[in-house]
């Protein structure tokens, strides 16, 4: 029998970052990384949220140090993050506001 993971859902980026990330930061002080890897990419989703009214998914690759970044943009602007296309123009991510478009290691993309 195989166990069901259930991806859990927050109600904006805040509640994610303090209701997930700190305490996995804390559990996994080495790892910088949500899904304690070092290299590769991942299709693997860590959890959802919502921003302005849709729902996002944050991959595991992303990095805890953006994630820090984007929740000190949360508690100093309502509006931290730019929505924009992806490379391939099928959908949106996020990017936050005033970081380098290049190695941004903040992967958050719109759901649907």
């Amino acid at each position: 029998m195989s166990t069901i993971n259930v991806i859990p859902e927050y109600k904006d980026f805040t509640e994610f970052y303090t209701q997930a990330v700190l305490p996995y930061k804390e559990q996994n002080p080495t790892h910088i990384r949500l899904d304690g890897k070092m290299l590769g990419s991942t299709r693997n989703v860590s959890a959802y949220f919502w921003y302005l009214g849709q729902k996002w998914k944050v991959d595991a690759d992303t990095y805890i140090d953006r994630l820090k970044l984007a929740y000190e943009a949360c508690k100093a602007s309502d509006e931290p993050f730019v929505i924009k296309h992806t490379r391939d123009k099928k959908g949106d991510c996020l990017e936050i506001k005033g970081q380098p478009i290049r190695n941004k290691k903040f992967y958050v993309y719109k759901v649907g």
